[in-house]
């Protein structure tokens, strides 16, 4: 496969507010969970275990392809993925098989894979093939459970995740959801149950897991107060072997969007270097 040349200064300003993807076992003391987490130089996400969602770079694998971005990636210090995708556009057609072997050449290891409802709801064996292939102990989805926020529409959802979770267990994978702000919204025909505490109560804990984004949750209680993300963690660590590391700044109306805007890592106010475990 021939190697395309990158802009390493326009793919380093991509990075600057990239989403960290990490996982557990990287967030030193991470269960139970703990801003103030970190190896003996006060780092939060200790060196070795810094991995980067590949969505944020998505423009440039579509533009010089994984080999040219793997090699930058590795040569910078990042040692995990987390796939968005397994195509890079016009540099041309690459194969499971291809991508890992790119991997392993730059040092990398597969975290694990976002992918659409609809990939698992029609071809979830092959999805659990590419994980495999990719050696990828996890594979999830980046979509709320539903659209639909009743209690129904969560009961049909998490009998969905626990159907491919069983699935994806028997072959030593983990499924998992990332969250975005609207899971901690609350159920249109019973506005005192929360969606998240509703999935996670009709999930089944040994097939179905949670990659929490801090910077949405974080989100989600402003926009729907009430609880604390870290409180989760502590609740019920072993169900989020995947946490997206992000920084951000609160938006004027917390009802936008996520209610924050996500900023370079370090330039935000969420309290990462402050415990907020009790």
């Amino acid at each position: 496969m021939a190697k395309n040349r990158i802009d390493r200064r326009t793919l380093l300003r991509g990075l600057a507010g990239s989403t960290v993807a990490v996982s557990a076992a990287g967030l030193a003391g991470a269960a139970p969970a703990c801003a103030s987490s970190g190896d003996s130089n006060g780092r939060l996400i200790p060196r070795g275990h810094l991995g980067i969602q590949l969505y944020s770079v998505r423009d440039k694998i579509a533009q010089v392809g994984f080999a040219a971005v793997f090699e930058e990636l590795g040569r910078i210090g990042y040692r995990e993925v987390e796939f968005a995708g397994y195509t890079q556009g016009a540099v041309g057609a690459i194969t499971p098989a291809q991508i890992r072997q790119l991997l392993d050449d730059n040092g990398l290891k597969a975290a694990g894979s976002h992918r659409g409802l609809n990939d698992f709801r029609t071809n979830l064996e092959w999805e659990l093939d590419v994980a495999e292939t990719l050696g990828m102990p996890a594979v999830g989805t980046a979509q709320a459970p539903t659209g639909d926020r009743t209690i129904a529409g969560y009961q049909a959802a998490a009998a969905e995740f626990n159907a491919w979770g069983a699935a994806a267990a028997a072959r030593g994978i983990k499924l998992y959801q990332h969250n975005h702000t609207i899971e901690f919204s609350f159920a249109v025909d019973r506005p005192d149950v929360r969606l998240y505490d509703l999935f996670l109560e009709l999930t089944d804990p040994r097939y179905v897991y949670l990659e929490m984004d801090i910077l949405w949750a974080y989100g989600g209680a402003r926009k729907y107060p009430g609880f604390r993300p870290v409180d989760y963690v502590n609740a019920q660590p072993h169900r989020y072997p995947l946490f997206h590391v992000k920084d951000g700044v609160p938006l004027p109306d917390p009802q936008q969007g996520n209610s924050y805007l996500d900023v370079e890592f370090g330039a935000g106010v969420i309290p990462f270097a402050t415990s907020s475990a009790s």
